[in-house]
């Protein structure tokens, strides 16, 4: 009876360590299975989350200078910055005090004319309109400019002044002033707002 009991307690303790060998085993089996199917996941959705990152192209356009010696009064060009085209207009002296003397309050979208110039001179905006992401006209001589001698946009009609306000149409926000500087008097760097 003492060597069944003896042996009862031996197989539980066998099963015990047997069953504890086989936790850890699991245990073990479980953590690496998680681990390489995570790995795999990531490795899995990486691309996919890559490719929401700005393109090569793109981020080598993260700043740009552009020379200011050729532009007369009046004339505007305009250069590509960050995929989108940007608008620069060397605006003349009457455009400037139209520009200041406007009763800007009253406007869908107010801003001073100060508020969106470094130098009074120089206007600086993204070519993009705030409606649908339309371009606008206005850039040739030749152009549409519409009611208020700035940018018209084609597809549903709004249209900017000489300092890229929204002045009518559907379009909620003036034209963007992307950040820039003047690194000199007749060079901008687009895309940095210090020197």
């Amino acid at each position: 009876m003492l060597f069944l009991l003896e042996n009862n307690k031996h197989e539980k303790n066998m099963a015990t360590q047997v069953s504890t060998k086989q936790k850890s085993r699991r245990d073990f089996l479980m953590l690496a299975s998680t681990a390489i199917g995570t790995v795999g996941a990531v490795s899995f959705i990486w691309p996919f989350v890559d490719s929401y990152n700005p393109a090569a192209d793109v981020l080598a356009g993260a700043t740009i200078d552009v020379d200011l010696k050729s532009i007369q009064p009046g004339q505007a060009i305009t250069v590509m910055w960050r995929g989108k085209p940007l608008f620069i207009r060397r605006r003349t002296a009457a455009e400037i005090s139209e520009m200041q003397k406007l009763a800007w309050k009253g406007l869908p979208d107010p801003e001073a004319d100060k508020q969106r110039v470094k130098k009074p001179e120089w206007l600086v905006v993204v070519g993009v309109c705030t409606h649908l992401g339309c371009v606008p006209l206005g850039q040739k001589p030749t152009d549409n400019r519409g009611a208020f001698n700035g940018w018209f946009c084609p597809c549903h009609g709004s249209a900017y002044d000489v300092s890229g306000r929204v002045r009518q149409g559907p379009a909620p926000k003036n034209l963007e002033v992307p950040p820039y500087v003047f690194v000199k008097e007749d060079l901008i760097r687009v895309g940095q707002e210090k020197v």
